[in-house]
């Protein structure tokens, strides 16, 4: 499912590249146990800061960076657990947390697993491709960066409607910037401008959709980061009882694949704007959950492995965004016996790290699940990329009050309810992936016969994916050492 055939002369210049300008790419297990990286490699990164533009930082795509800005090194998974003050329910919620990867965001993972394997087999040539980055939002801004350490063209594509930040950050990193119409549910608008820029033979489309080394990142290395810190947490007679993740391109719900090859009891859920309820009931629509696309089903969503839909009003999202980033909204919290250390790490929460956790808490409730469960998400990146939001809805709403912030606590997470949700059967779950033939199909030039083959032939698809990453990794090595930058560090 993963092209690694070897073009010999893209190879040779990116090899070249490579050497020239001190380029050395980690491999997924060193991504999954970083405590393999090279210890001079280590020692360097004691002087290069988080979000530094140098490919060292490559090293630094893991769930297990040292929570510091500058300097930092590797421990166990970055991950908080929430205190049923909190959720309201008996579980423990754990989420994994994504502001400490460069960027800020795991989509430099995802990005990272799209682009390096056409670049070690030299199928995409930096000296010159074009590598386009189709977004609305993370995933471009880790595609950009990745390029920049990789020493790759880029070009960005994402909704004109994004938050202001992520549009300054990319002015500084991206070769070039596409802003299509619309916001976080205009994914077809993208798509148009990616089918246009496919046309021209210098540039190569990562779809994050589409691009099966998104799923066999997570799947590997966010997987196991989950299961790492699940063992960390568990008690006598504790289980994983579940994982869900809001769709996006669906890359993160190949974690879930992970869980449930090592935990065949969990429950797989899927989160969706209720605004856009296309998993739900076949729905279109807009809405406010920034870091997930809609209005389609993404190929590399594995739809037969996933047991449950969950659709999350926006309004609640925007709602706990203030609730958590507001001094008065902590302090309310701390008031009612919500843990300070808690409360302190929830501008850990980017606005779909608030909608995943909201789709945990309701399926815990919807399953029942005890003091002895864990239900696992992710927190796609933090509140740093969304500060213009919580400024437009004090603008919107006034002042952030005490009474505001007990409302909000109540009505959107205490209040969160099973409506909206559903559990997936063998029917409905074929109902799901067959809206994948509208997209990719009808749109995107997919046969029906490669879509069947994602549903019945999981051998030569999924599995082969997931098998795939030890070819790649084996192929780093190769251009690593055909560099000769490793031997004479």
């Amino acid at each position: 499912m993963i092209d690694l055939t070897i073009n010999a002369a893209g190879r040779a210049h990116n090899i070249e590249r490579a050497r020239e300008r001190n380029i050395i790419i980690p491999t997924l297990e060193e991504m999954q146990h970083p405590e393999m990286i090279p210890e001079k490699i280590k020692q360097q990164l004691t002087q290069v800061g988080l979000w530094d533009v140098n490919p060292l930082n490559l090293f630094r795509i893991t769930w297990k960076n040292e929570r510091k800005e500058f300097g930092g090194l590797f421990g166990g998974p970055n991950y908080i657990v929430l205190p049923s003050e909190l959720t309201g329910v008996k579980a423990k919620i754990m989420l994994m947390v994504g502001k400490y990867f460069p960027t800020g965001c795991h989509k430099v993972g995802a990005s990272f697993g799209c682009l390096v394997p056409p670049l070690v087999t030299g199928q995409f040539d930096s000296s010159y491709h074009k590598a386009v980055w189709p977004s609305t939002g993370n995933y471009c801004r880790g595609g950009a960066f990745n390029s920049k350490l990789l020493s790759c063209y880029s070009i960005a594509i994402l909704p004109e409607g994004m938050s202001r930040e992520r549009f300054e950050w990319l002015e500084t990193i991206a070769s070039e910037i596409i802003a299509t119409p619309g916001s976080e549910s205009n994914v077809k608008e993208i798509f148009d401008k990616t089918h246009e820029l496919s046309a021209r033979e210098d540039c190569m489309i990562f779809n994050q959709f589409e691009e099966m080394g998104n799923y066999m990142w997570h799947y590997h290395v966010t997987g196991n980061a989950i299961m790492e810190a699940f063992n960390e947490i568990k008690g006598d007679g504790d289980c994983l009882a579940g994982a869900i993740f809001t769709s996006g391109s669906a890359g993160t719900m190949a974690a879930g694949d992970r869980i449930k090859d090592l935990c065949p009891t969990a429950k797989l859920g899927v989160g969706e704007a209720l605004q856009c309820p296309t998993l739900l009931d076949n729905g279109f629509g807009a809405h406010r959950i920034e870091g997930i696309g809609d209005k389609h089903v993404p190929w590399i969503h594995n739809v037969k492995n996933t047991d449950l839909v969950v659709d999350i009003d926006d309004e609640d999202s925007q709602k706990v965004l203030r609730l958590f980033n507001e001094p008065e909204g902590h302090a309310y919290l701390k008031s009612i016996g919500i843990p300070a250390e808690t409360v302190d790490a929830l501008p850990l929460f980017g606005i779909s790290g608030i909608a995943n956790m909201l789709c945990a808490i309701k399926m815990a409730k919807y399953y029942e699940l005890t003091e002895h469960d864990v239900v696992a998400s992710v927190m796609t990146d933090s509140a740093s990329m969304y500060s213009s939001r919580v400024k437009e809805l004090e603008e919107e709403d006034g002042a952030y009050t005490r009474e505001m912030a007990a409302v909000d606590f109540h009505t959107h997470i205490l209040g969160e309810k099973t409506d909206n949700m559903l559990e997936l059967t063998y029917p409905t779950r074929k109902r799901v992936h067959n809206l994948k033939y509208y997209t990719w199909v009808e749109q995107q030039g997919k046969t029906s016969e490669e879509l069947n083959a994602l549903w019945y032939d999981t051998k030569n698809t999924w599995d082969s994916v997931k098998a795939d990453a030890a070819r790649v990794d084996e192929m780093i090595r190769e251009f690593n050492e055909d560099t000769g930058l490793l031997k004479n560090l």
